[in-house]
C-alpha cells in the first residue's frame, strides 16, 4: 500500500466504508478498523504495517497543517 486511497481500498474488502466528514477523525478511524483486523489475524502483518506507518503520517501531517491555520 502506497497512498490512503489503497488503504480505504483495501478496507472495502472487508465491507469497511469510513467517512465522518472530518480527515483526521476519518484516518484514526481506519487505524483502529485496521488494528481490529490485525488482531483478529485477518491481514498479514506487512500489509498492517505499512498502513499503519502511512496513516500515522498522514495525521502528522493533517495535524501540523490545521495548528499553522
Amino acid at each position: 500500500m502506497k497512498t490512503i486511497y489503497d488503504i480505504q481500498q483495501f478496507l472495502k474488502q472487508f465491507g469497511t466504508i469510513i467517512y465522518v466528514g472530518d480527515r483526521i477523525g476519518d484516518l484514526e478511524l481506519m487505524e483502529a478498523e485496521l488494528k481490529d483486523l490485525y488482531h483478529a489475524q485477518l491481514i498479514e502483518t506487512r500489509d498492517y504495517q505499512s498502513a499503519l506507518l502511512l496513516l500515522r503520517h498522514e495525521i502528522q501531517i493533517q495535524k501540523e497543517k490545521s495548528n499553522q491555520r
